[in-house]
């Protein structure tokens, strides 16, 4: 089965720094799979994101569902792509859910009232239909997540990326978005350090530190590694 996205000795070295944020980094999440990308502030979790849609230059290559990330054929990659921003105010546009919600369709050419009954079926899906008429800039930071995660599914990519979504919610509200997560049919891949949420929600655990990428079998293991207590196997090494 082709992976739906895939990191191939991916670097990443921001203009002026001296030494990369991430270096020779490969890994791939296949169809179906829930990934978690744990890693300390600073080790390069974001950047990975970022560069899977273009908004960073890297080395290396990067593909979405088969799609190179090149200036070729970038939008067409991200277009197979949904991306959760850690902070979802910077993804909501419109002031009202609905059209907010629609307007990934709308850019494709779907017509707005077939654009606005698919919006509606993904905002029922993630439970909050009731809110489709409402301002995005009156809910609460869970509602106004559940709105942008509601904009990236709409167009059905090939697989979610997340940005920390658990880390300005509540234990309930990071309950209730693992268990929705989880019931989704997406690839998803993670960008973390809360260990009880991409233990409730993953099913793969990825480690980025200073010794490259490792992937551990369970998340306990990945949180001792994280802490400085054990070593794992390099995702070269691990079976997928």
């Amino acid at each position: 089965m082709n992976p739906v996205l895939e990191f191939r000795s991916v670097t990443i070295q921001y203009p002026g720094a001296s030494t990369p944020t991430v270096s020779g980094v490969s890994f791939h999440v296949h169809p179906d799979e829930r990934v978690a990308l744990f890693g300390l502030n600073g080790s390069g979790k974001t950047t990975l994101l970022l560069a899977a849609v273009g908004l960073v230059p890297f080395t290396g290559a990067i593909f979405i569902d088969g799609i190179p990330v090149e200036k070729k054929t970038l939008q067409k990659a991200r277009d197979r792509t949904g991306f959760l921003f850690n902070i979802p105010e910077d993804q909501i546009l419109f002031p009202r859910v609905l059209d907010d919600v629609a307007y990934g369709l709308i850019r494709k050419g779907t017509p707005l009232q077939e654009a606005h009954a698919k919006a509606g079926l993904i905002l029922g899906t993630l439970g909050v239909s009731n809110l489709a008429h409402s301002s995005p800039f009156q809910l609460s930071h869970g509602q106004r997540q559940r709105i942008a995660l509601a904009g990236a599914l709409v167009t059905t990519p090939a697989v979610l990326l997340l940005d920390k979504p658990s880390s300005a919610l509540d234990p309930p509200g990071s309950l209730a978005l693992a268990d929705m997560l989880r019931s989704l049919a997406s690839s998803i891949l993670i960008a973390t350090h809360d260990v009880e949420f991409a233990e409730r929600t993953c099913n793969r655990f990825l480690v980025l530190c200073d010794q490259g990428l490792r992937e551990c079998r369970e998340c306990a293991e990945a949180q001792r590694f994280l802490l400085g207590n054990m070593t794992v196997k390099s995702v070269g090494d691990m079976p997928h």
